[in-house]
């Protein structure tokens, strides 16, 4: 599913027009990257949680040539699905 199709299920499910569905669904996604970019985890009860974990600066290697190469330290956004999302994606299995 892209997002167009997200918008028009949100815009079809919530009888909201496919507008006002993509201007929520744009604003639900700037208020998570800004609340992620501060450090802060969104917890969704039932469906999952959004945080931040940091990666340590570690060596890698460039494939094509064998040199070793510097891979900086960052920070990485993680999800971490609840129990009801896991259970409706298992569900008849």
């Amino acid at each position: 599913m892209n997002k167009n199709e997200l918008v028009s299920a949100v815009a079809e499910k919530s009888e909201l027009s496919r507008q006002d569905a993509g201007s929520a669904i744009d604003a639900l996604f700037e208020v998570m990257q800004e609340s992620l970019s501060k450090g802060d985890d969104i917890r969704l009860v039932g469906f999952g949680t959004f945080s931040v974990s940091h990666r340590a600066a570690s060596k890698g290697r460039n494939p094509s040539t064998g040199a070793e190469v510097d891979i900086p330290a960052r920070n990485v956004p993680r999800f971490t699905p609840g129990k009801a999302l896991k259970d409706s994606v298992n569900k008849g299995k």
